[in-house]
């Protein structure tokens, strides 16, 4: 039995984005306005969140971080405009600003050259800002260079045989003969965490060549390859580092970015969407609402493997464990029980509404706004 809200009435809206259609910020603006049209007066909080992949950027801007744009090295090597959230000392960075897939010229897929390079950059930007503790989110990179790039734009030399700087890309790092770090950095005082739920190693048949790589366009051969090369930069890491981080989980995160980050960097490593919902105070900003929408593109298997809104329930069981949670998206394929045991309440998706999936990407928005009525007829009884 659904239990009646009580007047002045609070909605949380912490919705991640619908991918392809509306960004998280733009999810939480339209079921905000759909709940404001059906009952006048409530009062919405909105807080877009992230998994620690696209969007992790705009959902620390949305809760006061200012934004930094600069231009960096895209995964194609050409020039890219990307941005980190500054506050204080504190640095939020998401890999996929430049090394996204999205920021692939022409959308064409370079799983052998694509490369990790800008990430190196922001870091370097954010340090020169006065950044302290970096939040760097990983997810959605086009590359499987191990973080070689990443290293290299932070002061790493990795030399071929003819002691000539290896090319960018998983694939080259099978010249790599010599990695010199006389100029690096005194990272010292500087905390790294690493916004991610991957878990799988650097290398190996659950590696992030054999497992991901094919999602970026990876042939059989291709994997083949950047393996060799990624066990190569593993080798001339460890020796300068420590032993053993090739199989330590999350090295394979994000085309082996873990990797370089736990070489590197010092990084910890935690649940994204955990990470993202500290940064925004989300378990002080939830006590005591009324209600909990969140929401993402396609709730699915995935949604209960640590995506946002299995995150943001359980956030909320903890913050505020009376606060019923209810989540919107474009389509669901989880049962009711299911999702009951990730603690959501109720679902309501786009589809119900627009089956033509191509229709309902186009007018998300309005339709949002639909299904935000739907929630008030059943959560917000009149009067409230």
């Amino acid at each position: 039995m659904r239990t009646a809200v009580r007047h002045p009435c609070r909605v949380v809206i912490a919705p991640d984005k619908f991918k392809g259609s509306l960004s998280a910020p733009e999810v939480a603006a339209h079921v905000a306005r759909g709940l404001a049209a059906a009952v006048p007066g409530v009062r919405a909080d909105r807080i877009p969140v992230a998994d620690g992949g696209d969007g992790t950027v705009d959902a620390a801007v949305a809760a006061g971080y200012r934004r930094v744009e600069l231009r960096v090295s895209g995964p194609a090597a050409e020039p890219v405009t990307a941005a980190f959230a500054l506050s204080g000392d504190v640095a939020v960075i998401e890999a996929a600003q430049a090394c996204g897939l999205s920021r692939l010229p022409g959308g064409e897929l370079r799983p052998l050259t694509a490369t990790s390079y800008g990430v190196g950059e922001l870091i370097a930007a954010a340090l020169r800002a006065g950044a302290r503790r970096i939040v760097l989110g990983l997810g959605g990179s086009a590359s499987t260079d191990g973080g070689a790039g990443l290293a290299a734009a932070l002061g790493a030399r990795l030399l071929d045989g003819a002691g000539q700087p290896v090319a960018p890309g998983g694939a080259a790092l099978t010249t790599l003969r010599d990695l010199r770090l006389d100029g690096w950095p005194d990272l010292s005082g500087v905390d790294v965490l690493l916004a991610s739920d991957v878990n799988n190693p650097l290398l190996g048949p659950d590696g992030t060549a054999a497992i991901y790589a094919p999602q970026k366009g990876a042939s059989a051969a291709d994997i083949a390859v950047l393996e060799a090369g990624l066990a190569r930069w593993a080798d001339a890491v460890e020796t300068e580092r420590d032993a053993g981080l090739r199989d330590r989980p999350g090295a394979g995160a994000a085309g082996g970015l873990g990797f370089a980050a736990l070489a590197f960097l010092g990084a910890r490593m935690r649940p994204g969407i955990e990470v993202v919902l500290d940064l925004v105070s989300f378990g002080t900003r939830v006590a005591g609402a009324a209600l909990v929408v969140t929401g993402e593109g396609s709730l699915d298997a995935q949604t209960l493997r640590g995506k946002a809104p299995a995150g943001v329930a359980r956030a909320t069981a903890g913050a505020s464990p009376q606060t019923p949670v209810i989540a919107v998206a474009g389509s669901c394929s989880l049962d009711a029980p299911s999702l009951a045991r990730a603690g959501i309440a109720g679902t309501y998706a786009l589809a119900s509404l627009e089956p033509d999936v191509r229709a309902s990407m186009a007018h998300a928005g309005p339709l949002l706004e639909e299904l935000a009525a739907q929630v008030a007829a059943d959560w917000l009884p009149p009067g409230t």
